[in-house]
């Protein structure tokens, strides 16, 4: 039994949420991002939510269910450190000192923690034999376009909602980070 395109495509747009909010929240966070920097976001969160598929799909055994248990964890810890330095820069008080830098290790830290869920899919492609560099595909690409259009609109979102909307991007991580760890 396969799933289908269809089906495939819908899982895709779940798994990319997580990257969606976190580009979001970026967006309205990160007022000098190039457009190169941009395209890094929707490349690692999209390279991210591609190749865990594959992880998932390749290492369907005991040690699967040992990467997914810890997985969960690590996803929830790296996002609530991102979050509690957002909001910990917002309430200092002192404009100057909120991070407005690209970071490669923030993204990459970013783009593992949201995908950690699409682990867990690519198991389930395994199960159903589903032709995997296709489902993959499919789900890397809806998650770097999701990434790269909530940087857009999380611009957008800080530029009506001004610089304290840092705080509401910290708690939107800290959330994710505990929606991984329960496993929702």
């Amino acid at each position: 039994m396969s799933l289908n395109l269809i089906s495939v495509f819908l899982i895709a747009v779940a798994l990319a949420m997580d990257a969606f909010s976190v580009s979001l929240t970026k967006g309205f966070t990160q007022k000098n991002l190039k457009q190169s920097q941009i395209l890094y976001y929707g490349l690692f969160f999209g390279f991210f939510q591609f190749m865990m598929p594959i992880l998932g799909y390749y290492c369907i055994s005991t040690i699967s269910d040992i990467i997914a248990s810890f997985a969960s964890i690590i996803g929830f810890v790296l996002l609530l450190a991102i979050g509690l330095n957002m909001i910990r820069e917002s309430l200092s008080g002192d404009e100057d000192e909120i991070s407005d830098e690209f970071s490669f290790k923030e993204v990459t830290l970013l783009a593992i923690a949201t995908s950690i869920d699409a682990f867990a899919v690519g198991i389930t492609f395994a199960l159903f034999n589903d032709p995997l560099l296709i489902s993959a595909s499919i789900i890397g690409v809806v998650a770097f376009a999701f990434s790269i259009a909530g940087i857009f609109i999380g611009r957008k979102l800080g530029d009506w909602l001004g610089n304290k909307f840092q705080i509401l991007g910290g708690v939107i991580l800290i959330l994710i980070g505990i929606k991984i760890l329960l496993g929702f």
